[in-house]
């Protein structure tokens, strides 16, 4: 660690008129609008629960509380991992930030894949944007959140490539860097494929394991979908590898930072939407 980055203020900036890094009061200034933006939808949905139209659907026969629980406790630990993150890159501590990012993004997208379940799920049962007022509240709602939660993670991707850049400028690190995208794009893609495949078998033919499997033997693109995420994977574990020197320590914080207070936001955003769309359903 270099004497300079020893003497660096993660948390005020001398050198604006606030005290505030500008990126961090640039993120601060976007998630207050982006509360106003929730609150709007969130009231919107309250309103219309208060006075449902006739014939529309019981949220009660739809939702599963132990899935949206589980999908809940998924966020609420991605954002441990998220500030975990944060404090290792204001150290310094470049493996960790990586290890942490990793976990959050890998958190992020369970979060995702249970959403997304959820919505298929609905969607055979009959809810959908046009069939009724909370159909159309909810998925609006719930479907802008989980934009936000792939934004974030799209930011997570991006960031832990960011810090293998090298600090010698001759190593081809942009073409690395385009791979290790595709590698994440193509082992997301393959596996969110995979758990709609599997959501598909088991609603048609029960949900236990040997089902399942039977139903998904046969299916030559899961089949497919299944190597791709699995060479994917094996290909970002030997990019992960990397032994270079990096140009990414403890002046990259607070870009770290302001994508953590981004995260932290939208778990925040979450807790808020489960309390008054899911659990106020059974009071």
């Amino acid at each position: 660690m270099s004497a300079h980055a020893a003497t660096i203020d993660h948390h005020h900036d001398h050198s604006t008129t606030t005290g505030i890094p500008n990126k961090k009061l640039f993120m601060w200034a976007f998630l207050a609008s982006d509360c106003m933006f929730f609150g709007a939808l969130i009231s919107t949905h309250v309103i219309y629960r208060l006075h449902p139209t006739p014939e529309g659907a019981d949220p009660l026969k739809l939702f599963s509380i132990e899935l949206t629980s589980f999908s809940t406790f998924i966020l609420l630990m991605s954002s441990l991992l998220m500030a975990l993150a944060v404090g290792a890159s204001q150290k310094g501590k470049v493996g960790s930030t990586r290890k942490m990012l990793l976990g959050t993004i890998f958190f992020g997208l369970i979060f995702l894949g249970c959403q997304v379940y959820e919505f298929t799920h609905f969607v055979h049962l009959g809810l959908t944007l046009k069939s009724d007022m909370f159909g159309a509240t909810f998925y609006t709602l719930t479907g802008t959140h989980g934009v936000h939660v792939a934004i974030g993670v799209l930011w997570l991707v991006l960031m832990y490539i960011r810090t293998f850049k090298p600090v010698d400028a001759s190593k081809a690190w942009i073409t690395r860097a385009v791979v290790q995208f595709s590698a994440f794009a193509v082992a997301v893609v393959s596996i969110m494929f995979v758990m709609l495949a599997v959501t598909h078998a088991g609603a048609e033919h029960g949900y236990s394991l040997s089902s399942v499997v039977h139903a998904l033997q046969h299916d030559a693109i899961t089949a497919g979908a299944t190597t791709a995420f699995a060479i994917s994977t094996a290909l970002l574990f030997a990019l992960g590898r990397s032994t270079w020197a990096v140009d990414f320590g403890e002046a990259n914080a607070i870009d770290v930072e302001g994508m953590g207070l981004y995260w932290h936001f939208v778990d925040i955003v979450w807790i808020v939407i489960f309390t008054v769309v899911y659990l106020l359903e059974y009071l």
